[in-house]
């Protein structure tokens, strides 16, 4: 009897329990949507870490303790005195007045703080909203629930504001400055990335009130320090982008039995433990089961992946121009590996129709460096 596309993923995992999704995991899908390795691992509910350090690859991955003690604290300071520095936030970058304002704390349910209680109070209250029922204006850790790959992940953002105007906006508060009307780059793009799952768990959910997504703007508001100060702003943050990219990599993952189909038949990532808590399986075996699924590299998956380093000691070992970045690889369209360059650069290799350009500027680059590396008083290598 052939498998179903679960088995085959259970089969993959093993014994081991499923490993749960959260905001931080499904904003990290949007990162690297290409990559066969994780879209499996993922769907599969594997154990990216534990893999990847028994296969010879430990990642230190994950956020330091120190930053979520420091998020943690500027959290509770924002929200301190009733909300007054986030009332006043949100009233400088979404234009709320003081009679717009209503506090709703979503933490618990009377005392029940179970998933499912907060679930469904969450969405109770925000479908009343939307359809203009309630004073309610800003839900403080509302409980919001997608389904991954057939199981179903609870989320939990920081606020959600309600805004006159019939729309929701998702609201990130995080404890990275923001300098002159300027955060650093990639800080920025992980907060949004996390909260565009944010987005689409509330438009799921008040889908099945019959509620459009317009109801949730796919602008974020983010809320971080200002300058070198505790005293926090606001900015707006432009979503649409990662919304569709993330959406698009979910669905993929729905559609995982497509993918689980082109896998070998017997293909395993299985980590059963002996007595001593230790896998069994050989790493070396391990690493050839990994070796069997495609795996698609960049240098930025080492700021979202726990599989990072065993991808890029298998892009190198395989010469692939991934690991040089996304603009060497769009730069230098056509080839395909650095030998295949190095051999374009050097004249050993011809190139075809589609390459002469490109060989031309790289025996060109060549040229320049060896005159360069000849040149009095340039230092040589390992100087």
């Amino acid at each position: 009897m052939t498998a179903t596309p679960n088995q085959r993923l259970d089969a993959l995992r093993g014994p081991a329990p499923r490993v749960r999704h959260n905001a931080r995991t499904l904003a990290a899908l949007e990162n690297n949507p290409r990559c066969m390795l994780r879209a499996v691992l993922d769907a599969s509910g594997s154990d990216k870490a534990k893999i990847a350090a028994h296969a010879g690859y430990p990642t230190p991955f994950g956020q330091s303790t120190f930053a979520i003690a420091r998020g943690n604290v500027f959290e509770s300071m924002v929200k301190a005195n009733g909300c007054a520095e986030l009332l006043r936030v949100l009233r400088e970058t979404l234009q709320l007045t003081l009679p717009e304002v209503g506090y709703q704390d979503l933490n618990d349910v009377g005392g029940d703080g179970s998933n499912q209680t907060r679930h469904a109070r969450t969405a109770q209250l925000l479908t009343a909203a939307a359809r203009g029922q309630g004073s309610d204006t800003l839900y403080d850790h509302p409980l919001l629930r997608l389904v991954v790959g057939g199981h179903p992940v609870f989320l939990e953002p920081d606020l959600v504001a309600f805004r006159i105007g019939d729309r929701f906006h998702i609201v990130e508060i995080k404890s990275f400055p923001i300098v002159d009307g300027q955060a650093a780059p990639a800080q920025v793009r992980s907060a949004t990335t996390q909260a565009c799952a944010y987005i689409i768990a509330l438009r799921a959910m008040l889908a099945t009130g019959g509620i459009g997504p317009e109801a949730v703007s796919d602008t974020i508001v983010l809320v971080a320090p200002k300058d070198f100060t505790n005293r926090p702003t606001g900015a707006f943050v432009d979503a649409r982008k990662q919304v569709a990219t993330l959406t698009r990599q979910l669905d993929r993952i729905e559609r995982i039995g497509d993918l689980v189909g082109l896998l070998p038949e017997g293909l395993t990532f299985d980590l059963a433990a002996d007595d001593t808590g230790r896998p069994r399986r050989p790493a070396q075996e391990l690493a050839e089961a990994l070796d069997q699924v495609p795996a698609t590299y960049f240098p930025d998956c080492l700021n979202h992946c726990e599989m990072a380093f065993y991808c890029r000691s298998r892009a190198r070992a395989e010469g692939s121009l991934d690991v040089l970045g996304p603009a060497v690889r769009e730069h230098l369209g056509g080839i395909d590996t650095a030998t295949m360059a190095l051999g374009l650069a050097g004249g050993t290799l011809t190139p075809n129709d589609d390459q002469v350009e490109m060989a031309i500027a790289l025996r060109h680059a060549a040229r320049l460096r060896a005159e360069l590396l000849d040149s009095p008083g340039t230092a040589g290598p390992g100087s």
